[in-house]
């Protein structure tokens, strides 16, 4: 029966989900599965987690991969601990190298922007810490779906011949392999259709079966090192043996009786928190739903801009998160909000910051976890015989020497995937987040407000239209956000630009824990995605 899986022309509805034992969301439904398995087999929520993160590799490679990156958010021990799971650049790479090549800005395709995995080392490190099962039986599920196949989701089968279309127009012997492994047959797979990896299934057994040691300082490694020497990369095999993940204590701020966390630099985080801390600064939400939007968009236009100018790896930081979350610097931020729209610049701190998944259990551990390769599949280079997909997080630094983000070599670039969570009065409330690149800080302010100014369950919350800030006054809105509320903003001297689809507004997922002690989630209406409770 001929159909188009993409068209929708009637609205349609998902109730928010409720659970007892437990609940994983994420944007596939065989790594849900994967999730729910490993809880049902009387695994926690960091092995439900670490199933579904591997599983996504897999299933979802158009966002994420074996070579990209990590952070979470666990909640465990009544507390709440960080992990920042991304690679930093090569030892190799420099701002000459860079422009010996003839590059003007870091590149977004190629060998150069590639920078050291964090996933695998994720993974192990989750595992080791906080874990049940044996770290093999999370990985498990991923080399099934690898080894047997499936039949493949509609956004991800949309995604993955976008990609084939812009890696199909660049040149160079260094793409071959990724044609070779996800358009075998001179095409990418479409959706409904079996797709299967021998590579990645072996890949991921020899990750499983050394705690991810292959990756970083075995076999999987020397691969990577001959690929990059081959073709004139930067990053080492001693690059991959250097690293290891950091835990990081989280950042926070108070919004509406509650606290919200995120990753402190490098990651993006603090452009969510600033954002919320200057609506705090204004206030009760007022009752003008075009005046309450008009804020939040401004909010986020200021903490961007401090953001973008400010974030880069801590050591490279003359301004912190305290400074930058100081309540009297994001209440003169907050000041500079008035009834039209403004040219956003950073401020000043000295006068006075993919793939999401979230799991929980019956003892109340919670994760938000996200991980990505960055645009997509990343840098278009697979690693032959392994099915590795490498990201291009390089492309983030900045080639100027003068700029906090300046390359460097061994330094970790601007990243824009975050965890969120929520806690009130320091009990855990739950984890949430949306990925998308320079959406995901918008997209948390969007998701907390919604829920905790709107009062909007979290299916609400997900399925709200939503608004992306691009540049100075520019905001896109998605094809159904409503017109009355467009052309308002417009008259504010916003300049709405409505979008022809919802990919660019980020996916993501939340799961809440009540006071009965049951769980309430929402999952993104945007993707492929699936709640399971139990």
């Amino acid at each position: 029966m001929p159909f188009d899986p993409h068209y929708y022309p009637y609205p349609s509805r998902r109730m928010a989900t409720y659970g007892h034992r437990g609940m994983v969301a994420t944007s596939q439904p065989m790594a849900a599965q994967a999730g729910m398995e490993m809880l049902k087999q009387g695994g926690n929520a960091v092995d439900a987690a670490i199933a579904m993160a591997a599983a996504l590799t897999v299933v979802e490679p158009t966002a994420n991969g074996i070579g990209g990156d990590a952070f979470a958010l666990v909640w465990s021990e009544e507390r709440l601990h960080g992990l920042n799971a991304s690679g930093p650049s090569p030892q190799a790479i420099s701002r000459d190298a860079v422009t010996a090549l003839g590059h003007e800005e870091m590149p977004a395709l190629g060998l150069t922007p590639v920078t050291v995995p964090g996933a695998p080392a994720a993974w192990a490190s989750l595992s080791e810490r906080f874990g049940r099962l044996p770290f093999a039986t999370l990985l498990a599920p991923a080399i099934a779906y690898a080894e047997q196949g499936y039949a493949l989701s509609p956004v991800a089968g949309l995604t993955w011949h976008q990609a084939w279309l812009r890696f199909s127009q660049s040149q160079g012997e260094a793409f071959t392999p990724w044609f070779e492994h996800f358009a075998p047959q001179g095409r990418v797979p479409r959706p409904g259709e079996v797709w299967r990896s021998a590579d990645m299934a072996a890949t991921l057994r020899a990750i499983a079966e050394s705690r991810g040691e292959a990756f970083y300082r075995g076999e999987l490694a020397e691969r990577i090192d001959a690929f990059m020497q081959r073709h004139g990369g930067f990053l080492r095999a001693a690059d991959l043996a250097a690293f290891s993940p950091e835990w990081v204590e989280p950042v926070g701020v108070g919004y509406r009786g509650h606290e919200i966390w995120e990753i402190p630099p490098n990651g993006s985080g603090l452009v969510a928190l600033q954002a919320l801390g200057m609506l705090e600064a204004l206030g009760e939400p007022p009752r003008d739903p075009v005046e309450l939007l008009h804020r939040r968009i401004e909010a986020t236009k200021l903490a961007y801009a401090d953001g973008l100018h400010y974030i880069s790896e801590p050591s490279a930081m003359d301004t912190g998160p305290a400074q930058l979350l100081d309540s009297r610097y994001l209440g003169a931020r907050a000041a500079l909000i008035g009834h039209d729209a403004l040219q956003p610049t950073h401020g000043n701190p000295h006068k006075g910051g993919t793939v999401y998944l979230a799991a929980a259990d019956a003892d109340g551990n919670m994760v938000s976890f996200i991980q990505s390769n960055y645009e997509g599949f990343g840098s278009g280079m697979v690693v032959p015989g392994t099915g590795i997909s490498l990201q291009n997080r390089g492309r983030s630094f900045s080639l100027d020497p003068g700029h906090v983000n300046a390359l460097q070599p061994g330094k970790r670039p601007y990243h824009t995937i975050i965890p969120g969570f929520i806690t009130r009065q320091g009990e855990a409330v739950g984890p949430f987040g949306v990925m998308g690149g320079f959406m995901q800080p918008q997209g948390h302010v969007q998701v907390v407000t919604a829920m905790l100014d709107d009062g909007l369950n979290p299916q609400a919350a997900l399925d709200l239209p939503r608004w992306m800030w691009t540049r100075d006054t520019t905001v896109q809105v998605e094809p159904h956000f409503p017109d009355h509320l467009a052309q308002a903003l417009a008259r504010r001297g916003h300049r709405i630009v409505k979008a022809s689809d919802s990919l660019l507004f980020g996916r993501g997922q939340i799961i809440l824990r009540d006071r009965h002690g049951s769980y309430c989630g929402g999952t993104e209406p945007r993707t492929d995605s699936l709640i399971l409770p139990w």
